[in-house]
């Protein structure tokens, strides 16, 4: 079975997870963009859909599928999005598209996270996909140095900006034994807007897809 079959599969099996007659959120990425298809040709009824990023809402609404701001919603039971890297314990890399802030909002919010991602995404220590970083432009080279300082080896990612008008580091040769303590200490650097580590809140479902088929996960908090 291939990477994108398994991806496949994944997507469609989290639909079980969709809370008909409500907001839904969803995240941004290979896996995600084939749960948006997923969701498409199902007869699933939602209310709309929250968006984590620009070009999530554009293949949303290029569906048929409402998009509202998540300013008007206060209640979004479910999103799901894939990751870069996860745990069993649910805590997970993610920001490889540049969506990390607006992923990590769009989670904070929902009541349940549903990680949708192929078996080459699970790993038993975090760090070896570069962890990405958003960070106000005008802060990227003090931001930089405090990463260095702390072991790691940041890399501007030229010509690229986020939805929000700010820039990316993504950030290799940190191994990550403590996630939450990392992405508290990163957060706390002036200038960072977010930290693509979503440890303090991670998944509350994983589904691995897998040659076999998809294996649920459910984290022990």
């Amino acid at each position: 079975m291939t990477q994108d079959e398994q991806k496949q599969l994944v997507a469609r099996e989290a639909l079980r997870y969709v809370v008909e007659d409500a907001w839904l959120g969803v995240g941004s990425g290979s896996t995600a963009n084939f749960f948006i298809d997923a969701l498409a040709n199902s007869r699933l009824r939602i209310k709309g859909a929250i968006a984590s990023s620009v070009n999530t809402a554009e293949r949303l609404k290029a569906h048929g599928i409402d998009v509202d701001e998540l300013n008007n919603v206060s209640d979004i039971p479910v999103y799901v999005d894939g990751a870069d890297e996860l745990t069993a314990s649910g805590a997970m890399i993610k920001g490889g598209g540049g969506a990390l802030t607006r992923e990590k909002i769009v989670a904070a919010v929902a009541r349940k996270f549903v990680c949708i991602v192929d078996q080459s995404k699970k790993v038993d220590t975090l760090g070896t996909f570069p962890l990405p970083i958003e960070v106000i432009p005008m802060a990227r080279s003090y931001v930089a140095r405090e990463v260095v300082r702390m072991g790691g080896y940041p890399e501007w990612r030229m010509g690229f900006t986020t939805d929000n008008g700010n820039v990316i580091l993504d950030v290799s040769d940190l191994r990550i034994d403590d996630p939450v303590a990392l992405e508290d200490r990163i957060n706390g650097i002036a200038g960072v807007v977010t930290v693509g580590l979503f440890a303090r809140r991670g998944a509350d479902v994983i589904l691995l897809g897998t040659p076999a088929g998809v294996e649920t996960i459910v984290p022990k908090r």
